[in-house]
């Protein structure tokens, strides 16, 4: 299988070419993408030399040396090239944020099997690409832990027969945090999170529990539920990745330790499962599961995003954007952890009366939204 892998350099991205790493004779790094880490991206290119390989920073991509016969693409263009090559059988989206966008839309248009864990593209323009996928055949093949769950456990069912679906959160490294404790902790107490391995980003977001709310909006448009019939559930553990609930009350969840290889491997070989060397349930040893509400009192940023969700429209870019922009300001020690939800908040309140029916009006969402942000949010903090 040739795979297309787009943000090779970040945690997703380097998670995928271990699972490539240990079963090259089943997959083929066809194509690479990243950003503007060089010293990453010049030896992956090194290591396993692709056919065809894009740089977003075209100033950063005039510092690689390319190997002989890979075709290097530059710009938010470039990378769409390479979500649109016809000899890739897979396209792997783990670009990070909204950039995300316009390589997923790309994929779908183009018919791909498109392997996605950019949740931000699927919360943005969820409705174009789903639009996208169905009319040229493209499969979305989720690679989130939780929609990787509810994807195995929705196989072979009846999707009409779908009662709810039960994301599970492990709550973040402040889920034992006060109010009053909130408003003091550090970004580097965030990026602790006590069970996952991942990005800056995203661990902020699981701190906020807002990585959970756009995982709603991304059910909604993966498996069509609407938001009145999609729980979230704290769940310390990290060993059940979600649950679906039938008509008949019955409930499936799909365990495993927590390690994204897995959801990688599934994408990767849907409608097989590929062997690979991960640590096992032990089921003979004692374990607790425990389920609780999540407290959306101290973690505001959840309530918002079924908001945005319910509200339709750009709404969801709106809280996407205000999000993005909050949380690179809290990683820069400018605002508090607290003052997260308020950006956002604050850019929903404000928000005008918008529509998203092109992915060029999703931009001009975005650019307008961190502009206003910036200017009178962010602003006022200095």
């Amino acid at each position: 299988m040739n795979i297309a892998l787009l943000g090779s350099t970040g945690s997703i991205g380097t998670q995928c070419l271990s699972v490539v790493d240990a079963n090259r004779d089943k997959f083929n790094i066809y194509a690479i993408a990243a950003y503007n880490n060089i010293a990453v991206f010049q030896q992956q290119l090194d290591k396993y030399m692709p056919r065809y390989a894009a740089m977003y920073d075209a100033e950063a991509a005039r510092k690689l040396r390319v190997p002989k016969g890979c075709t290097l693409y530059t710009g938010p263009e470039g990378i769409c090239e390479l979500a649109r090559l016809e000899q890739a059988d897979t396209v792997l989206v783990a670009i990070v944020g909204i950039a995300g966008l316009d390589a997923t839309y790309a994929a779908a248009k183009a018919g791909k099997r498109i392997a996605i864990a950019n949740k931000e593209a699927l919360v943005t323009g969820g409705g174009l690409i789903t639009q996208a996928a169905n009319e040229s055949g493209a499969v979305l093949l989720p690679v989130d832990s939780e929609h990787s769950a509810v994807f195995q456990c929705l196989n072979g069912e009846n999707r009409s027969r779908i009662s709810r679906l039960i994301l599970t959160a492990s709550g973040g490294a402040f889920r034992d945090y006060s109010k009053e404790m909130l408003k003091e902790a550090r970004p580097e107490d965030a990026l602790r999170h006590p069970n996952w391995a991942m990005g800056r980003k995203i661990t902020i977001d699981c701190a906020t529990m807002m990585n959970k709310g756009l995982e709603v909006i991304e059910a909604h448009w993966l498996f069509g539920v609407p938001a009145e019939r999609i729980e979230v559930v704290v769940h310390r553990q990290s060993i059940v990745h979600s649950m679906v609930e039938f008509a008949d009350s019955a409930v499936l969840a799909q365990l495993g330790c927590p390690d994204m290889r897995l959801p990688i491997m599934y994408a990767l070989s849907y409608p097989e499962r590929t062997d690979i060397s991960l640590e096992r349930m032990d089921f003979t040893k004692t374990m607790t599961l425990s389920f609780s509400p999540p407290d959306t009192e101290r973690f505001p940023c959840l309530k918002l995003a079924y908001e945005a969700l319910k509200a339709g429209g750009g709404m969801p870019a709106v809280l996407n954007a205000a999000n993005e922009i909050a949380v690179e300001a809290f990683l820069d020690k400018r605002i508090a952890f607290t003052d997260i939800a308020e950006c956002v908040r604050f850019a929903m309140d404000n928000a005008e009366d918008i529509g998203a029916d092109s992915v060029e009006r999703i931009h001009c969402i975005d650019k307008h939204t961190r502009e206003k942000v910036r200017r009178d949010f962010l602003g006022d903090r200095g």
